[in-house]
């Protein structure tokens, strides 16, 4: 784990030195992001001159939501999204044969690829979005409680990176599933909203299927007094786990099954 550790350092100081080179690109990317991310908070606080909660939701704990989802998207964005493009630019082209000729894990060579800047835009945003509703919820913020905000999006990011590596693999079949990956990754939007908004067979999907729900909306009903829904939320690291573990299986199976296109 070490020798990867610094090895993924090595790969992400090479990549940040090649994105400096543009610096402009770098800061047009960042705002650019911001501004796309800031258009959803716009439309909410129009919808919410209107209306002062949605299912017993307030604008603040909507807001939390939303940066929590933010933020745990941030790190899938930054760090892991290269799984995006794994049809396209490695298994079609044969580019991925390069990645199993050496001596270190294809998919984390796969990661190490790339560092997309656009993400630290997004957790500029996500952040600024929880900074900006904390202080309107009725939390005591201990430092337990941050430590767990903390691990709730870690595991929020996990859950991304783990349906994207899921639904990237299929690539190994299809030659390049970004159409599928992009499907599944639009459901995530449905979670950044109380679920209870949805019917039954919705709410089933984005929590036990495609678990989207344990990347927004269960970690702030973890903090937020709504009955029915913290002992569900308290199991959001473990969704996280397993269903990383679950990706990464599939991902094996399927790498199994590649075989090289060339260009």
């Amino acid at each position: 784990m070490l020798k990867y550790m610094r090895l993924y350092g090595h790969f992400f100081k090479q990549q940040m030195k090649v994105v400096l080179e543009y610096r402009v690109d770098f800061i047009i990317g960042i705002i650019s992001t911001i501004l796309y991310q800031s258009t959803s908070i716009l439309f909410l606080s129009i919808i919410f001159n209107y209306i002062t909660e949605i299912r017993h939701w307030s604008f603040y704990e909507m807001l939390f939501i939303y940066g929590i989802a933010g933020t745990g998207r941030s790190i899938h964005h930054i760090f892991f999204d290269n799984l995006w493009v794994i049809g396209s630019q490695y298994i079609r082209t044969g580019n991925f044969d390069r990645l199993l000729v050496r001596p270190i894990n294809p998919l984390f060579h796969l990661i190490a690829d790339r560092v997309q800047i656009d993400g630290f835009g997004q957790l500029i945003i996500g952040l600024a979005i929880l900074l900006s509703a904390m202080p309107h919820l009725t939390i005591q913020w201990s430092i337990i409680n941050i430590l767990l905000l903390i691990l709730m999006i870690i595991s929020s990011g996990l859950i991304f990176v783990a349906v994207n590596l899921f639904f990237s693999t299929f690539s190994f079949w299809i030659i390049d599933s970004f159409s599928l990956t992009l499907a599944a990754f639009w459901i995530s939007d449905f979670a950044r909203y109380p679920i209870t908004i949805y019917n039954k067979t919705i709410r089933f999907i984005i929590t036990w299927i495609i678990p989207y729900a344990f990347t927004a909306f269960y970690p702030a009903a973890l903090f937020i007094s709504h009955d029915g829904y913290k002992d569900l939320a308290i199991l959001t690291p473990i969704v996280a786990i397993i269903s990383i573990g679950a990706s990464y299986y599939f991902w094996k199976i399927g790498i199994k099954h590649y075989v090289g296109t060339g260009t």
